[in-house]
């Protein structure tokens, strides 16, 4: 019992550290990219090459987490949307994807901390914090659920083909370059309550944080309920609730059985 209970709170560590990590780099490379000042208005000056460009960098930045030591402790989900999807799949127990979602939420904060150092140029774009554009809350919302929809399916179907899990990390930089390019302009692209949630706390601006929690959960619940109507499961299963060394030891807590398979579905 000792030894599990140590276990969980190393996997916990990883996805509170992968999260920083995630938000420190990630949002670092939105304030380079679009805070006052930057050079990349003179060098990019095309603002959809620019959202391209930024999606590619944030994405990049978590297929590393996802490559390194802090990945494969904890399989790499940094984002409460992929916990939550995996425990509806059945590949979580509760209380691990409260502790994993908790830890993802603490890491954010911390991991926005650094992006103070940025000044003027950080202040100037909220840190990188997301909100809903002059377009409304229902795009908004409407944007990231299809979003976040689009990063589940992707990572439900390489997760369960053993010939694309392995490659299942290099799929997010290619992902998040398109989606940014295409839907950030409506709310800035999150896809992650937790990476919402960071730079809201540091900039001191909620505004409709509620829906990045909503939208990605309407969308996680979209494609599980999808997955399990057309009986996907048998033809996309997964053993654990892992991205990253989907082969390496998963702990019990992680790999238990699907609710698809029990339920009938």
């Amino acid at each position: 019992m000792q030894s599990s209970s140590k276990t969980l709170m190393k996997m916990y560590l990883a996805e509170f550290i992968g999260t920083a990590l995630l938000l420190t780099i990630g949002l670092s490379f939105v304030i380079f990219d679009w805070g006052q000042g930057t050079p990349m208005n003179r060098w990019v000056p095309d603002a959809g090459l620019r959202r391209a460009i930024t999606g590619f960098l944030f994405g990049s930045t978590g297929c590393l987490i996802t490559l390194s030591p802090v990945g494969k402790i904890s399989g790499a989900h940094i984002n409460p949307s992929v916990s939550i999807a995996f425990w509806l799949r059945g590949k979580m127990k509760t209380p691990t994807m409260l502790g994993y979602v908790s830890s993802q939420m603490l890491g954010a904060v911390v991991g926005c901390v650094p992006l103070l150092l940025w000044g003027n140029q950080g202040k100037s774009v909220a840190y990188g914090n997301t909100v809903p554009s002059a377009a409304g809350l229902w795009p908004a919302f409407i944007g990231e659920a299809i979003t976040t929809a689009c990063l589940i399916v992707l990572l439900f179907a390489f997760v369960g083909s053993p010939k694309l899990r392995n490659y299942t990390p290099f799929t997010i930089p290619f992902l998040f370059s398109f989606m940014v390019w295409a839907e950030a302009p409506l709310s800035g692209c999150s896809t992650n309550p937790a990476r919402s949630f960071g730079p809201a706390v540091i900039s001191h601006v909620y505004t409709a944080y509620w829906l990045f929690w909503l939208a990605p959960l309407t969308g996680v619940v979209l494609v599980v309920g999808i997955f399990r109507w057309l009986r996907l499961h048998k033809y996309y299963h997964i053993e654990a609730a892992r991205i990253s060394y989907h082969n390496h030891h998963s702990h019990e807590n992680i790999k238990t059985s699907d609710l698809m398979q029990t339920s009938g579905g």
